[in-house]
């Protein structure tokens, strides 16, 4: 059966990597998980003193992007792989409030997407990929062969990485992950370089409303009818 590329974008908590992981495992696909490279990336430049609340020093963070290394190595236990930073596992690390807070300003940096889209590019070059992210139907792939872009209402989704948080034992205020949903709401669809658009030919998903066992379903009878037409 001929392989195909499946790019799912959208905005930020609407379950993009979750809906990704399970179509990739259904299928035997690759799974990539492009916001946690951006969240590694990010990560390095917080722990290298590059971004704070008060600058963000782009020029010399630039001069440091040969030397950031990143690799996917998968995880028999949880079923999925983990993103590790320069031979680090940091897939706990990536996913705090702090990180969250920043990612969208360091993945606007173009010098940033165009390290981080040739990593992408090169791994999907055989297809049979799942891709999920910000730009992978409009950029990463153009020319996948089913486009996804998810969205959800602010709200829903602040309530959902707020759940998330509270179970990793975050201390976090709701109206904290509402304000951080909204802001990279903004910075993503404005940003100059790749923004958050819906690709022509992607098909909108609203998940406010749906379970998960929906959202799957829906999704995978639009999978079995790409692959039925190349049949």
């Amino acid at each position: 059966m001929q392989k195909i590329t499946i790019a799912i974008d959208g905005y930020s908590s609407t379950g993009k990597s979750t809906i990704a992981k399970q179509i990739a495992k259904e299928l035997g696909y690759i799974y990539v998980d492009s916001g946690a490279m951006y969240r590694a990336v990010t990560y390095y430049a917080l722990q290298n003193g590059f971004i704070s609340k008060e600058e963000f020093n782009v020029s010399n963070f630039i001069k440091q992007l040969p030397n950031i290394t990143l690799k996917f190595k998968f995880n028999p236990e949880l079923g999925f792989a983990e993103m590790y930073l320069n031979n680090k596992n940091v897939e706990h690390d990536i996913r705090t409030m702090e990180v969250s807070s920043f990612v969208s300003a360091v993945a606007a940096v173009p010098e940033v997407r165009l390290q981080l889209v040739k990593q992408q590019q090169k791994m999907g070059k055989e297809k049979g990929i799942v891709m999920d992210g910000r730009d992978i139907g409009t950029v990463v792939f153009p020319d996948a062969e089913l486009k996804i872009f998810m969205t959800a209402s602010p709200e829903i989704r602040a309530k959902r990485r707020f759940d998330e948080l509270i179970k990793r034992g975050d201390e976090i205020e709701f109206e904290d992950v509402l304000k951080n949903v909204q802001e990279r709401d903004y910075i993503d669809s404005h940003r100059e370089d790749s923004p958050l658009i819906k690709a022509e030919d992607a098909i909108e998903i609203d998940n406010s409303n749906l379970t998960l066992e929906e959202q799957y379903q829906k999704i995978m009878h639009l999978v079995t009818m790409t692959l039925e037409s190349f049949e």
